[in-house]
Order: structure tokens, then sequence, then C-alpha cells
């Protein structure tokens, strides 16, 4: 009989798989050849150019996880920190959504990028990844970072109109996240 644990582990060794991959402008991109089919099967990346184009978030996070290798045009390896730093070209707050996107992946949670609106992340629950909509959108900040409340009010409600529960995750200064559960409050 098998527990979670050895279901973890068991998944972990399946996610192991060496992926060599090509850093490019807008992301890294999966080539063709690699296991492209395993890569989005669990939630990474968006099919281009015949192979799956990862987000500079799923990038780090992979390669973090020691199951991509990047490389440059060149075929030169490229480092955490070099991928971090092409990262925070395209986004001043790479590295807080890196954070919020490690978090909610070590849950469990599959994760795909918001679709606009100032919303960071799409959060499916776990195990319904490709078979629902995402339940959740996640509106990421740091501590002590303002926020207009018309601006959170309006994501809120396009939220609340797409049915989606809005999840606020605030970064603190010691690097803990944590989440709020944003709904709109109304006096009867």
């Amino acid at each position: 009989m098998s527990t979670d644990a050895d279901n973890a582990k068991v998944e972990e060794k399946e996610e192991k798989v060496l992926l060599k991959v090509l850093l490019k402008d807008e992301g890294v991109l999966v080539p063709s050849s690699e296991d492209t089919e395993g890569v989005t099967s669990r939630g990474y990346g968006t099919p281009q150019d015949g192979g799956v184009l990862l987000n500079y978030c799923e990038a780090l996070y992979l390669m973090d996880r020691g199951i991509i290798e990047v490389k440059d045009e060149g075929g030169s390896l490229v480092s955490f920190q070099h991928l971090l730093s092409r990262a925070r070209t395209v986004d001043d707050d790479a590295w807080v959504r890196y954070l919020l996107y490690r978090d909610l992946r070590s849950r469990g949670y599959v994760v795909r990028e918001g679709f606009g609106l100032g919303i960071d992340f799409r959060v499916y629950k776990r195990g319904e990844y490709g078979t629902s909509t995402a339940d959740y959108l996640v509106l990421g900040i740091k501590e002590g970072q303002p926020v207009s409340i018309e601006n959170l009010a309006r994501i809120l409600s396009r939220a609340q109109g797409l049915k989606k529960t809005l999840i606020l995750s605030v970064l603190n200064r010691r690097g803990e996240i944590v989440y709020y559960t944003l709904s709109r409050l109304s006096f009867k």
C-alpha cells in the first residue's frame, strides 16, 4: 500500500528529467525534441514554434528544481542569476512573482499566468488542471507596497464577474507569503 509520501517521491522522480532548453527574448523554449508533452501536461508553458515556451517564473522554478538546463543562443549554460536578470528586464517585480509562483507550486497547485487586469496568476485546484477552469486569481504585492482601493475594487469586481475567488498574496519583509481571500463587503 502506497502512502502520500511514496506518491510524492515517485512524482518528484518523474519530474527530475533534465531538459535542455533555449533562452529566448520572451521566455525559455523547450524544443520539440524534448519532452514537451510531459511539460504541458503538468501545467507548464504554452505551445510555440513546435515546442513549448516557458515564461520566466516557470523557467526559474524548473531550473531551481534541476529539471531544466538553460542555454543561450551561443550554446553556453545560463545561470539562475542570469535568467533572473533577464526576467527583471521584462518585469521589475520578477523576484516577487517567482517567490509567489514557487510557493504556490510547492503547495501542489498548478499555476498559470494571469490574463491581465493586474492579476499575476490563475491557480487551479489540485487535480483539476486540464479538466476545468482556474478557481482562483492571485494578485501579489510586497508588504508596504501601496495599492489603491479603486484598483483593488475593480480587480475584485472583475474576478467576481468571472466567478473566481480573488486571493491577495502579500510577501512580507522576511520573505514569507501570507494569503488573503478578498470579497465584497455589503451592509444589509
